[in-house]
Parts: structure tokens; C-alpha cells; sequence
């Protein structure tokens, strides 16, 4: 390279032209990020019950395409898995109020006891308060309630407004559904059209790749899903605590939070614990959510997810985080699934440009030798 410089040209250190070369495209790639997200949460009626048909689709269509290889037309294949998804759900709905309705009077009598244990723990506990003392507290609390009865009302409109957001939600969860399932093909077709000739060769890989990793995640967690659920709900019932079907549920549904769903919503079976049995079934509880969890991490995690949808704990983490700042309980949900489709293009991408992986994930040299890429049917 030539040393000399033309004349009247500034000169910059090299560093600094590298410098600004990269904070100029990082500030443009903030910016492009930026309005993606802001766009997503704009549009979040469309986006938030287009993410889940998708993690839907991804669930079912496996069973339509069998239904379909065994000679079933893929319309009536479509209409009965949406069918029995749908049956499955009332299913439980219906099995958890049962147990809900059943226990629920019975919850609340202990509670009430749990109560008057702890008024009594208070008078005659190490506290030692009086009964004066204990009034002037609850008529604090009553104050406190009667002022935030304006908050409540204003806080039931968002509330219905909420649930009438929730409703037409699931209707466009439904419908499109079904338009995945039966003509998914087509849609994404027509999407790998939009973008220019010489691109759409790998951005038709590239959504397939994403999508057989997300097929892939979303099964996986049904899994570990199932196992936490059945043993949280188990170790409920063998302790006596009550509503274990409903925890057992609400675990299943927290699970495919990976990593703190499951934690948190086994949370709520030692809070149930501690009002119904006392704080000894709470601590059996708590053990028994963190054995499961043990169990999860370091059995269920590394074995069932395996290396197609393989992102690192602090991947996952931050991917929690960011989802949760960006779109609340929904952001969560979908944040990790998206970053398994992003680690399976961007190694797939990789892999085309010649790249091979070793078995820790690592570009492989002569110490770390490579493993062969799961093709998309093994996937």
C-alpha cells in the first residue's frame, strides 16, 4: 500500500477510521432495530396473534402433514387438528374449573384460619402488638383501599378494553392458523418473491432453516413443559395442597418461558402451599420445584432442545429481558424462540460460506473437529 497521501487531504489514524467505519454502521443498524420494534409494537393487534399462530403452526403441522401423507386432503387434515387443539383446551379449561369450583370454598376457609393464626401470632408472637394497635392498621389499609377506588374503576375500563383486544386477538390467532396450516407453502412463497432474484435462493433456506429450528423449539418445550407440569403437580397433590390441577396447568403454560417461567409460576403452588398447609408443606413444596427445576436444566435443557436450537443460557437470559422490555408477557414468550430461528440462520448462512461448527458450537480447527449439520428433515 502507498504511503503517500494527496495534497491538501486530512490524514486520520488508522484506529479512528475503523472506529468511525463501525459507529456508523452500528448508529444505522440502532436506528433500523429501533424502528422495527417501534413498528412491531404499533402494529401489535396484527403482530402480537401472528407470532402465536405461528408457534401454533410450527406445534400442529407436523400431524397435518401426516394426515395429508396418509391420503387426507389437507383442508379436512387442517379442520380437524384445529378441531382437536381446540377440544383439548376447553378440555382443561373445564377440568380446572371443576377442581376450582370443588376446592375453592375450602381454600378460602383456610385462608380465613391462616388469618386469624397470624393476628394471634402477632398478639402473642415476640411482636406483642395490642388490639388497638391491630385495628389502627387495618383501618389504615381501609383508607388506603377506599382512595384507590377511582383508580380501580378507571383501571376495570382498561381492563375491559383489554379483554375485548384478548378476544378478537384469538380470532385472528384462529384464522390464521388454519391459513398456515393449510397453505403455509404458498404464503411463504409468495414472500421469498418479494425480495430480489439473486437473494431468494438463500432467503428461501434461510426461512426454512428458521422454521424447522423453531418446529424443533417449540416441540421441545412441549416436552419439558409436560414434565414440569406433571411433577410440580404431582409433588402438590402427594403433599395435599390444594388446586393442584390448575398449578399443574398454569406451570405448563409458564414453562414455555424457558428458565423462569416454570420457577415462577411454581412459585405460586408454594404460596398456595403456605396458605393451605402451613410454612413446613411450603418448604417441601419449594424443594420439590427446585429438584424439578434441576431436573430441567441440567437433564431436560441439554438432551430434548439439543444442539439445532442450542442458545446459551445468557443468550437466553437477554433474550427474556429484551422481550420483556419490549412487549411485556408476550415479548417473553416469543423472545426465546426468535433467537433459536436467528442462531439457526446465522449458522446455516455460515455453514454456505463454508464455515463448520465443532460440537460446542465453536468454529471447528484441528483441537475442535466438526460435526455434520442435521439436515432439515432430521431436524
Amino acid at each position: 500500500m502507498s504511503e503517500r497521501r494527496e495534497a491538501g487531504r486530512p490524514t486520520f489514524p488508522r484506529g479512528m477510521e475503523i472506529a468511525t467505519g463501525w459507529a456508523w454502521r452500528l448508529l444505522l443498524l440502532g436506528v433500523a432495530t429501533y424502528a422495527l420494534l417501534w413498528l412491531l409494537n404499533f402494529f401489535s393487534a396484527i403482530t402480537v396473534p401472528i407470532a402465536v399462530a405461528l408457534l401454533l403452526t410450527a406445534l400442529t403441522s407436523g400431524v397435518v402433514d401426516r394426515l395429508e401423507r396418509w391420503h387426507v386432503p389437507r383442508s379436512v387434515g387442517t379442520l380437524a387438528v384445529v378441531l382437536g387443539f381446540l377440544a383439548i383446551v376447553a378440555g382443561l379449561v373445564l377440568l380446572v374449573g371443576s377442581q376450582v369450583s370443588r376446592q375453592f370454598d375450602d381454600l378460602r376457609r383456610r385462608v380465613v384460619d391462616g388469618i386469624a393464626d397470624l393476628q394471634d401470632w402477632l398478639q402473642t408472637g415476640p411482636l406483642h402488638l395490642t388490639d388497638a394497635q391491630l385495628q389502627r392498621y387495618i383501618d389504615t389499609a381501609q383508607e388506603k383501599i377506599a382512595q384507590a377506588d377511582g383508580v380501580l374503576f378507571a383501571t376495570a375500563g382498561e381492563v375491559g378494553v383489554t379483554v375485548s383486544h384478548f378476544v378478537a386477538g384469538l380470532f385472528v390467532v384462529l384464522f390464521a392458523s388454519i391459513f398456515f396450516l393449510y397453505d403455509g407453502k404458498r404464503i411463504w412463497a409468495w414472500i421469498v418473491l418479494l425480495f430480489p432474484r439473486t437473494a431468494r435462493d438463500r432467503v428461501h433456506s434461510s426461512g426454512e432453516t428458521a422454521w424447522h429450528s423453531l418446529t424443533a423449539f417449540v416441540r421441545a418445550t412441549i416436552v419439558v413443559a409436560f414434565v414440569d407440569a406433571v411433577g410440580i403437580a404431582l409433588a402438590a397433590s402427594l403433599l395435599n395442597v390444594p388446586l393442584a390441577l390448575a398449578i399443574g396447568v398454569l406451570v405448563f403454560l409458564g414453562a414455555f418461558v424457558p428458565i423462569i417461567g416454570a420457577f415462577t409460576s411454581g412459585l405460586v403452588a408454594v404460596g398456595v402451599a403456605l396458605v393451605a398447609q402451613g410454612p413446613w408443606t411450603a418448604l417441601f413444596m419449594l424443594l420439590a420445584v427446585l429438584a424439578i427445576q434441576q431436573i430441567e436444566s441440567h437433564v431436560l435443557q441439554p438432551f430434548v432442545m439439543g444442539r439445532i436450537v442450542s442458545v446459551h443460557p445468557l443468550g437466553v437470559i437477554l433474550a427474556i429481558v429484551a422481550g420483556i422490555t419490549v412487549g411485556g408477557v408476550v415479548g417473553a414468550l416469543v423472545a426465546v424462540p426468535i433467537a433459536a430461528c436467528i442462531n439457526g440462520v446465522v449458522r446455516h448462512l455460515a455453514t454456505e460460506e463454508g464455515e463448520r461448527f465443532a460440537a460446542d458450537g465453536l468454529p471447528a480447527d484441528e483441537h475442535h473437529p466438526p460435526v455434520e449439520e442435521p439436515s432439515p428433515e432430521q431436524a
